[in-house]
């Protein structure tokens, strides 16, 4: 994929685009991929999810139908570890309809090779989700919606866009409020999609009952800076430079989200730091007893992993506090697990 030469874009249009090219004929998962992500790391973090579903399934009053959805399911191997999972509560598993939100056909072959006649069906966006009480999982779905930016020039916001690989600042069509103060050079980014999506679901948990739990990274409060950024074979990449052959990225704006489900009538959850959560959801102890399996069965290096990646995930200094959890629920709906206050 191409932008024509000379032709500028706004910087959101030419990344869905991208992001559009980039994802249609590739899986880019693992360590043959572009990068890794949680489920891929420790089947702890699937099963650590169906159970949560499970929990917030229990909190919704036990719907004898309930749709499990997940928005950008990958190779979906996290929906069979939540599956697998979610079998350890029988009423709950007989309860459930899967649908997966995907546009990829690469993916949508290796999701269907995965789970088989366990997913009822594919949607091309969360809009064809099915009415009826749902949970719906986002990880790593909403770093990948397009972005706007904005740059502050000559004490005016100018937004960015795209031409021949390079930004080029116009003035801005239709901006969101922005910083009247910032400094000369100052960045501020706008999630208009995610933003979007995360009220239109917001607005669903409203009307038909259910939560929406988004795990990604980005900061809990809103700030200024640039984030845009891509990966290609687990190392940086231009995004401008090639187009539809790396991943193009953001950080996430939880505050934002939180604030337009609480503007849709839901619930807001957090934002909290996803090591936090995934350990009051048990993820530490539940690799420990895989861990422990797999020495017993002689495999040491299985062992190993079963730690490291519970690490990964839940350190600090790793994954645990840049990425982070949120949860767009029923007005009325309990505290869901993992967020309680401390």
């Amino acid at each position: 994929m191409s932008t024509q030469a000379g032709a500028a874009e706004r910087l959101d249009r030419f990344m869905a685009r991208a992001v559009a090219a980039y994802y249609a004929g590739r899986d880019p998962f693992g360590a043959g991929g572009d990068f890794t992500t949680a489920p891929e790391i420790s089947q702890a973090f699937g099963e650590c999810l169906g159970l949560w579903a499970a929990v917030t399934w229990q909190l919704m009053g036990t719907p004898a139908r309930v749709i499990l959805a997940e928005l950008g399911p990958g190779r979906g191997t996290l929906m069979a570890d939540a599956l697998r999972a979610a079998g350890m509560v029988p009423a709950f598993r007989a309860a459930l309809e899967v649908h997966l939100v995907e546009t990829s056909p690469t993916l949508r072959a290796a999701q269907r090779q995965r789970l088989g006649m366990a997913v009822a069906g594919w949607h091309d966006d969360a809009a064809g989700l099915p009415d009826g009480p749902a949970i719906i999982l986002a990880n790593e779905f909403f770093d990948a919606l397009p972005i706007r930016q904005f740059i502050r020039r000559g004490g005016a916001w100018l937004e960015r866009h795209v031409v021949d690989g390079h930004f080029l600042d116009l003035p801005a069509e239709r901006p969101p409020p922005l910083p009247a103060g910032a400094a000369e050079g100052a960045v501020a980014e706008y999630a208009e999609a995610g933003v979007a999506v995360a009220a239109s679901l917001a607005a669903r948990c409203r009307d038909q009952g259910g939560a929406l739990l988004a795990l990604d990274y980005g900061p809990a409060a809103a700030a200024l800076g640039d984030t845009l950024q891509a990966m290609t074979r687990h190392g940086p990449a231009d995004p401008l430079a090639e187009p539809g052959t790396v991943d193009v990225t953001a950080h996430v704006p939880f505050a934002a989200l939180a604030e337009a489900g609480r503007a849709a009538g839901a619930a807001a959850h957090g934002p909290l730091p996803m090591g936090l959560f995934l350990q009051r959801l048990g993820l530490p102890a539940r690799a420990a007893i895989l861990a422990r399996t797999a020495m017993a069965a002689g495999r040491r290096d299985q062992a190993s992993l079963a730690l490291s990646g519970a690490e990964r995930l839940t350190a600090p200094e790793r994954m645990g506090r840049l990425f982070k959890a949120l949860c767009l629920c029923h007005p009325a709906l309990p505290t869901p697990p993992g967020f309680e206050a401390a």
